[in-house]
């Protein structure tokens, strides 16, 4: 019996035995029990039950004369019935994992990516099983290079929010300029990014460093929620000056700048009182 077509219908999911009366049944059928033994190799004392077998599984049709005779159900309908199976397996083993995932101590971890790269890499990853909502904050300079993963999901129907640190060229997005763009890099020394993918899943980390670059990566809703909701709190900052610039200018400078500088004043003072 020829090996190849053997091992092709053992990788559907036949044992050896299945496959040989198979086989036999596309030489000649209908025929006994008795003939398919004798033109298989299936040993005469497992050839009936592997029939039965194959006729349950709906593989073998049976007709139940004298003697009982078999035939194979035609290999374009056994391939089409085994890829509707695989793929229903397949698509129920997804939802199953999924649903298991979600449920396990995965949730909890924070993973450390490190590289430019391999953020901004992740950070597609993640883009593309968004969903429902994306909130992104960016700077010009890497936009670039996550801005087709955006835009498919933007395809999708997923509504994307970003912060832009410069301008990021995302006609499908709901895009804020954020204000103060260098004086906000001068005073971090750095360019970061942050994704929240349907309140979910974030990355979040540090972009400018090439290879030191630093990021995390995690589904624990004790840092989703709040990475989630800073982005939406500069949102709601950006449209608040966009209504009210000339007001809110007048009194905290422009770009709010009087409000950052004595946040930092803060800051730096209670460095002093750590050293001291």
């Amino acid at each position: 019996m020829d090996k190849a077509p053997l091992r092709s219908i053992q990788n559907l999911g036949f044992t050896e035995y299945e496959a040989k009366a198979y086989l036999a049944l596309l030489d000649e059928a209908p025929v006994s029990g008795y003939k398919v033994a004798q033109t298989s190799g299936v040993p005469r004392s497992k050839v009936y039950e592997v029939l039965e077998g194959l006729a349950k599984r709906g593989i073998v049709l049976v007709n139940r004369g004298n003697p009982v005779q078999y035939a194979p159900l035609p290999p374009k309908e056994l391939v089409a019935r085994r890829r509707k199976e695989m793929e229903a397996s397949i698509e129920s083993a997804e939802k199953s994992l999924e649903r298991y995932a979600a449920s396990t101590d995965s949730r909890q971890a924070i993973w450390d990516i490190v590289g430019r790269e391999e953020i901004l890499e992740r950070t597609r990853e993640a883009a593309g099983r968004a969903e429902r909502s994306i909130l992104l904050e960016v700077w010009e300079e890497d936009a670039p290079e996550i801005r087709d993963a955006l835009a498919a999901a933007a395809d999708r129907g997923v509504d994307v929010g970003v912060v832009a640190y410069g301008e990021p060229n995302y006609p499908f997005a709901r895009v804020y300029h954020h204000d103060l763009v260098d004086e906000v890099t001068r005073g971090l020394g750095a360019r970061w990014i942050v994704i929240s993918i349907d309140m979910q899943e974030i990355v979040t980390g540090v972009v400018s460093m090439g290879g030191e670059s630093r990021a995390a990566w995690t589904s624990h809703p004790g840092l989703v929620v709040p990475a989630a909701e800073l982005i939406k709190h500069d949102i709601y900052i950006q449209e608040i000056l966009d209504k009210h610039r000339d007001s809110l200018e007048a009194s905290f400078g422009v770009g709010l700048v009087e409000l950052r500088d004595r946040l930092k004043r803060v800051e730096e003072m209670g460095a002093l009182a750590a050293d001291s």
